[in-house]
């Protein structure tokens, strides 16, 4: 059905001699969508993406993918997926064409139809220089090609890749951005990473996790409203430093002064101005600084990056945790 998720998880746990890896995890992807998969080491993702491809089973709750249950139908599952795990464990005495072809024939792909998509997915990937090497003699980066093109090569609905881009070089990380990005629309990605400039730059959406829970979801933009609350200027100014919040207070009572540098050898000071208003304040700014008695010499807007709201949602979570409950009175 059209409407049904790629892929759906509802209050997912997994335990390990009584140590809980995932906690009561639940989230949506759409079809065609690319879902950042964030978290610390150690914060369940991995445990969550070997549930999802149906090679770990859950303690409890349910997993479905595009609408068949992972529990209750594993083998049809697998045949929706394309899995590339972290290690991705390849065969050495194999060469990259051979390895592929019997990738494929496990996958069910015709033979009629097999060469020519072991063609394309070389080319995908970046492979034809390689395709006859035995893959032990391969570097890291091509080995992790390999894994990628294995994982695309039966064009399942849904790919799940765990630290694709381990090990790349910037030129090869280039490669599989786009290579991704080229997937949105005709097939469901759930990418985990710790490259988190490649995420915000490929996914749709972000989903953070710490200590097994889901800590924060949504696209960069929402996210960045909803675990900093606010936005930054930088402005480089020179006068009566002093007279300044009440100017700021009467264009937006939000904004102030959260951080003020040391005068320099002219007189300008660099000051940080936040304000929980997403509106672009610059130009109404620049106007009042300029109608008064300011030397006004830098002033831009500063946008936080996908780190700050990783760190930030992040260090959140453990602030919950660290924090002890009162007792009942």
């Amino acid at each position: 059905m059209p409407d049904t998720p790629a892929i759906e998880v509802s209050h997912l746990v997994k335990a390990y001699a009584g140590v809980t890896a995932v906690n009561d995890i639940s989230f949506r992807v759409a079809r065609g969508e690319i879902l950042g998969f964030l978290g610390p080491n150690g914060a369940g993702k991995s445990t969550t993406m070997r549930i999802l491809t149906g090679y770990l089973p859950a303690t409890s709750g349910s997993v479905s993918i595009c609408g068949v249950s992972v529990a209750s139908r594993p083998d049809e599952v697998k045949r929706q997926i394309g899995y590339m795990p972290e290690n991705n464990p390849l065969p050495e005495d194999m060469r990259v064409s051979e390895y592929l072809y019997f990738r494929g024939r496990l996958k069910e792909i015709k033979r009629r139809m097999l060469g020519p998509r072991i063609d394309e997915v070389l080319e995908l990937c970046d492979l034809k220089r390689v395709r006859h090497k035995i893959i032990g003699q391969l570097s890291k980066g091509y080995r992790q090609r390999v894994g990628i093109a294995e994982s695309v090569l039966a064009e399942p609905p849904v790919i799940i890749m765990d630290e694709p881009t381990i090990g790349l070089d910037p030129h090869q990380i280039l490669i599989v951005r786009d290579l991704i990005s080229s997937l949105r629309g005709r097939m469901t990605v759930i990418i985990s990473s710790h490259i988190l400039p490649e995420i915000e730059m490929t996914c749709d959406r972000v989903l953070i996790i710490n200590q097994g829970r889901v800590v924060a979801q949504g696209t960069p933009a929402d996210l960045r409203r909803e675990v900093l609350g606010h936005s930054t200027y930088q402005v480089e100014v020179a006068g009566d430093i002093a007279a300044l919040p009440v100017l700021l207070a009467a264009l937006d009572p939000t904004l102030q002064i959260s951080h003020q540098g040391d005068p320099d050898a002219e007189g300008f000071r660099r000051l940080t101005l936040s304000t929980e208003n997403d509106a672009e304040l610059g130009e109404p700014l620049l106007r009042t600084l300029a109608a008064q008695p300011f030397r006004l010499r830098a002033l831009s807007r500063t946008n936080p990056t996908l780190e700050d709201v990783f760190l930030a949602a992040t260090r959140r979570s453990w602030d919950v945790v660290a924090t002890p409950k009162r007792p009942a009175k």
